[in-house]
Formats: structure tokens, sequence, C-alpha cells
């Protein structure tokens, strides 16, 4: 799990069926979170006697708050993929068909994005829940220098300019 989060890349997951227990919290660590209209989550743990695990408590309550993770833990209810989109559990719901045609463009989208940006906007996106505003704040500030003197901002800045598709090479 720690291995997971701590990728630098986007971590992109389909889910296409029923993502119970560890498999729905595994799905909950992703990046990006893409479900098929006829998937769902269930934190089945309640009907064994245990706790969610798999970075469950860690990860429910801070993607849709102390209540619905409440709920979902204790009451182990089936959460339909269109309702995880809708309490922000997930990032969409999409038709069946369609599912892995999402994924693999939003893959391909990445793998020619300036990786080295995305790579810290994660980092500051996960290490915010640790910060104060005076500390991320300072962390925005050294990140942005940093990238400010990038390949990748020049690249991109010049291509907005010229109106041409940057080609981002993570420097």
């Amino acid at each position: 799990m720690l291995a997971l989060r701590e990728l630098p890349m986007p971590v992109i997951c389909a889910v296409n069926g029923v993502a119970a227990g560890a498999g729905a919290n595994l799905a909950l660590a992703c990046d990006i979170v893409l479900a098929a209209k006829s998937a769902s989550f269930i934190e089945a743990f309640c009907k064994l006697g245990l706790i969610p695990d798999t970075g469950g408590t860690w990860h429910l309550p801070r993607l849709i708050g102390h209540a619905r993770a409440t709920g979902l833990a204790m009451l182990g209810e089936k959460l339909s993929a269109e309702r995880a989109e809708q309490w922000g559990l997930i990032w969409k719901a999409v038709p069946d068909e369609e599912l892995m045609n999402e994924a693999m463009a939003m893959a391909k989208h990445f793998a020619t994005a300036p990786t080295k940006g995305l790579a810290f906007t994660k980092h500051a996106l996960q290490a915010s829940y640790g910060n104060t505003l005076s500390d991320q704040l300072k962390l925005e500030g050294e990140m942005m220098r940093e990238l400010g003197y990038s390949h990748d901002y020049r690249e991109g800045v010049d291509a907005f300019i010229n109106k041409r598709t940057p080609n981002f090479k993570g420097e």
C-alpha cells in the first residue's frame, strides 16, 4: 500500500465489478479511480467482525467525510459506482463498454504530460493532509521554483505561445 501511494506517477484504477473489502481499499489508494457503471464498492469487514484494512480507515474519511465513511464501514452496504462518483469516492463512473478505453486514454494522456509536474502535484496533494497552510504554501513555493526552471515548463510555455502540441520530457 505504501509503495503504491509513494509512486511518483499517477496511478489509474479501472473497476469493472464488485470492489469489496481490501479490493475496494486498494482501488481507493489509487490517484484516479474510474468505474464501470455496473461496478460497486462494499466495505464488508463489519459483517465478519473486522475493520476496514488496506488503508480503508485512512482513505474513506478523507475521500467522503466521517459520516459517510462510518456508514460504509459499519453498515457494509453496497455503494453503486454512480453514487461513489456523486460522493467523491471515485473520479468517474462510465458506461461499462467504455471503461477500458477511458482508462487507456487517461494513461496515454499521462504518458505525454509533464511527468515531473504531475509527480510534484501528487506529492503536494498527499503532503497537504499533514501540513499547516503555512507549511503547504512553503512546499508549493519550493516546488514552483524548481518546476519554473524545468525543460517541461519552458516547453509548455513555448508550445502554448506557438499554438503547437508540447513535447514534454519529464525534465
